[in-house]
């Protein structure tokens, strides 16, 4: 068998929020359970109006290695996932992953990203190291996002290539660790947000190659609210850092790079 090999001791789940993604549900739990036979997929979705709750319900693994948590309206991204790595802590798991539902990240490197953990807290699914790439992007597309990565890394002085990146996997205790319960941000501000903590923390970040492909199905979430959103709680937290080291309080920044992986 080809690619990394899992170990069956560890409770995995992988986190996918939802919102109208009827389209997509099905044809993304099928492709996560038939890559990581050993995962659980906890689908998290903000009362759907077109049914992908009951797409979820419907599947054949519902109740087994599939579980889904309804959230009583539409309630950001961020929100989302606390919910679901709320969800996964109670629930006992060592590793917990995330990833979107309209097949943008690839769900055969999941075992990647899991394997990645072996020597790694929190694991990347990198658009921007060797190895990585994107899909049927446009090139205003491809400049905002990597616009946006460099100005994050300037501002808060991390090495992540790939801080805006949403597809990762982290230890339990990476979880913990970084307070993502505690965070307040949605968007790409919460993948933004989990990475700065984790590097501040003094947690071990690898990035693994991915090639990321644009939905084909749907209708994207993102929009210019999330993108300002990102823009300015980045400068807040720089800010607010400063502050507290002028102070005389807070968290050292942790200036060692993050680790590049190469996992096959």
């Amino acid at each position: 068998m080809n690619g990394p090999q899992l170990s069956g001791d560890l409770r995995r789940v992988v986190v996918i929020p939802t919102y109208d993604e009827a389209a997509n549900v099905i044809v993304v739990l099928d492709a996560v359970l038939r890559a990581s036979p050993d995962v659980e997929v906890l689908v998290v979705d903000d009362s759907s109006p077109d049914g992908t709750a009951d797409l979820v319900r419907a599947h054949r693994g519902f109740g087994a290695r599939v579980h889904l948590l309804v959230r009583p309206g539409k309630g950001g991204l961020g929100a989302a996932y606390r919910a679901g790595f709320a969800w996964a802590l109670d629930g006992g798991y060592d590793e917990i992953a995330q990833m979107d539902a309209d097949l943008s990240h690839p769900p055969d490197r999941l075992p990647a990203l899991f394997a990645a953990l072996e020597t790694a807290d929190v694991a990347i699914g990198s658009r921007y190291v060797t190895g990585g790439g994107v899909q049927h992007w446009t090139l205003s597309r491809r400049l905002i996002s990597r616009g946006g990565n460099v100005y994050v890394g300037l501002v808060l002085g991390t090495s992540v290539r790939d801080a805006t990146a949403g597809f990762r996997a982290f230890r339990r205790d990476a979880l913990i660790r970084i307070d993502v319960l505690g965070s307040a941000s949605n968007g790409y501000a919460f993948q933004i947000e989990n990475t700065w903590r984790a590097t501040r923390r003094g947690l071990r970040v690898t990035e693994v190659p991915i090639t990321f492909t644009d939905r084909t199905s749907g209708t994207s979430k993102m929009s210019g609210s999330i993108a300002r959103e990102a823009l300015l709680r980045v400068l807040v937290w720089r800010w607010r850092e400063l502050r507290d080291r002028i102070r005389g309080v807070g968290e050292q920044p942790d200036r060692s790079p993050a680790r590049s992986s190469r996992a096959a």
